[in-house]
């Protein structure tokens, strides 16, 4: 034995005795040792064990939206980051694990649909997470109890709500986003999203208004106006553009109020945005209210002269009576309504005002409604919104003294006949038009494309003008809708943008594609075991072998890297590159 005072130990493996049995003297002398063997009944092979998975983001989701376009976005939104975390988006509800409800609180039969399906989805024992203005602005109705609420400023974190909700917890996020106590527009731009339409990108400018209508329910969802700043939607409309998007559409509650808050205004805006309008695409404006819009009238007249902005404003009036837009506390009167419209008429001939009409508003007379029907009769709108009045909980005009319930259908019905007795498109037949096509009719009969002033014109499906600008002769009109034959031999403009998405792939997030089934991801060291345990979580498809490698880690991804690497890359959002070594020396970098 070594003594103690010996400066160098040896390994405790080492400091045997010099008498004990050698390694092959005990060998042999296990040899007279006789193993008794156990014979084991035999047994029938155990069933395999089906159970459901428990864990996050393996699961199919099916998600339902209501509503506006600003909640279309929204949707669009939650729908990419789960799919970026793994979760299967579907269109078969039966099919789906979890129900996504994403609800408008406008109108009280959107409301009723919302509720009644997640009393369907209750019955199939589905889990099922809420969303949208209704849970945001009525957190404890009755039939919201137990379920986990997204509410509109918290839709990025989606993918939270919806792993608790899978392991049976409850999660309620409906606070507001703050930056050094002012609130925000709300979640980042950047997010992944899957667009209803891989061709159109619709971006929410700002949340919320400066008004405080007495009909209105969303205002206690989306609360006061938080506008983004130029910079970050400028950005966006860049990035859906690099991503094969040929038209935008600008929501928001109120987009003529924009950038009051951050000190800018919507003219400012829409000028640094057509800068980066490729030619062959196009912008559509949203809904705006007459007060903000009256400051702006000379620039907006401009901006909608553009040959790559759509000529078409959606004003509401909601009423032509100065009576009943003072109980809506609208703050214009009807001559303001006729001042944009007259002004815009004027600078941007051939111009499409849409607008909005309620009927039956608390306090409403015949004379009032009268004066509405003069409006209508004087301008003819070609898109017109009627809509009956609902009280709406919780608003003002819920505790107002009521127009009969007849009178209110009657008055709708009388409205709507006269919407539909002229036909705003028959002058244009015979006419040659340019149209930007970009989505498929209802009935999947023809191509939908919009010319200049977002009239909408059906095309043939000839898959090749799909995002395209063509040129056609007009040949039919109908109430809603012009028919429009292609000009023989007449140039498909192709807009100088990249191939759109497919549908259902995500955007936001940098698109890798592998040929090769193996691959080695490198990154550093510190950033390993995060990265490890995120990929884990993120596929059942793909397995990981350390290999180690200098101060870097290697892992060997075996199975399918495309979308995993993808939404690694979104998810963790390194500060340095990722290097991708494909097998035969093909190399792929990314700098997130």
């Amino acid at each position: 034995m070594p003594s103690a005072c010996e400066p160098f130990v040896d390994d405790i493996e080492d400091m045997v005795s010099s008498h004990d049995l050698t390694s092959l003297q005990r060998q042999f002398s296990r040899q007279s040792v006789i193993p008794r063997v156990r014979k084991r009944k035999e047994q029938p092979p155990a069933e395999e064990l089906q159970v459901d998975s428990v864990i996050p983001g393996t699961q199919k989701v099916w998600m339902r939206t209501w509503g506006c376009s600003h909640n279309s976005s929204d949707g669009e939104y939650m729908a990419g980051q789960l799919a970026a975390s793994g979760y299967k988006m579907t269109d078969n509800p039966s099919d789906a694990d979890v129900w996504l409800l994403n609800s408008c609180t406008v109108k009280n039969p959107a409301e009723d649909h919302f509720r009644n399906s997640i009393k369907k989805a209750q019955e199939q024992n589905k889990k099922v997470v809420v969303a949208g203005c209704v849970p945001q602005a009525q957190p404890r109705m009755d039939y919201l109890k137990g379920l986990s609420i997204i509410g509109v400023q918290q839709i990025d974190r989606v993918v939270e709500v919806v792993d608790e909700a899978v392991k049976g917890h409850s999660v309620r996020l409906l606070g507001q986003k703050k930056d050094n106590g002012k609130r925000l527009g709300g979640a980042r731009l950047d997010l992944p999203k899957i667009r209803k339409n891989p061709l159109i990108e619709i971006i929410s400018i700002n949340t919320g208004c400066l008004n405080a209508c007495t009909y209105c329910k969303t205002k206690h969802a989306r609360g006061d106006l938080a506008s983004y700043p130029i910079e970050e939607l400028v950005e966006r409309a860049r990035q859906s553009f690099q991503e094969g998007v040929c038209e935008i559409w600008l929501t928001s509650e109120d987009t003529g109020a924009y950038g009051r808050d951050i000190g800018t205004d919507l003219p400012s805006l829409l000028w640094e945005l057509v800068k980066e309008i490729p030619e062959g695409c196009m912008l559509r404006l949203g809904m705006t209210n007459p007060p903000y819009i009256l400051e702006h009238l000379e620039e907006m007249a401009k901006i909608l002269n553009h040959p790559r902005v759509y000529a078409f404003l959606h004003v509401p009036v909601q009423s032509a009576s100065d009576s009943v837009l003072m109980d809506m506390k609208r703050e214009y009167c009807c001559n303001d309504f006729k001042c944009v419209v007259d002004f815009l008429k004027n600078k941007v001939p051939g111009i499409t005002i849409a607008t909005d009409i309620i009927c039956g508003f608390p306090g409403e007379t015949d004379k009032d409604f009268k004066e509405t029907v003069e409006l209508v009769r004087e301008y003819q709108f070609p898109s017109l919104f009627i809509n009956q009045f609902y009280p709406r909980p919780g608003t003002p005009a819920a505790k107002m003294e009521q127009v009969p319930a007849q009178v209110k259908k009657q008055r709708t019905k009388e409205l709507s006949a006269l919407f539909h007795s002229y036909n705003p498109y028959d002058h244009k037949v015979g006419e040659r038009q340019h149209v930007l096509v970009t989505e498929e009719s209802f009935d999947a009969q023809y191509y939908v494309a919009h010319n200049k002033f977002y009239e909408q014109v059906l095309v043939p499906k000839n898959p090749e003008f799909k995002g395209k600008m063509i040129e056609v002769d007009i040949y039919e009109a109908g109430k809603h809708f012009m028919r429009g034959r292609p000009v023989d031999d007449a140039r498909v403009f192709t807009p100088s943008i990249s191939q759109p998405l497919l549908k259902g792939e995500v955007s936001g997030i940098p698109q890798v594609k592998c040929s090769q089934e193996n691959a080695v991801l490198v990154v550093s060291s510190g950033f390993a075991m995060s990265l490890l345990s995120c990929w884990r979580s993120l596929t059942s498809e793909a397995t990981l072998v350390q290999t180690g490698l200098g101060s870097g880690v290697h892992y060997a991804a075996l199975g399918h890297l495309s979308i995993i690497i993808s939404n690694l890359i979104h998810i963790l959002s390194p500060p340095f590159p990722f290097v991708f070594d494909l097998h035969g020396g093909n190399q792929i970098i990314i700098d997130p």
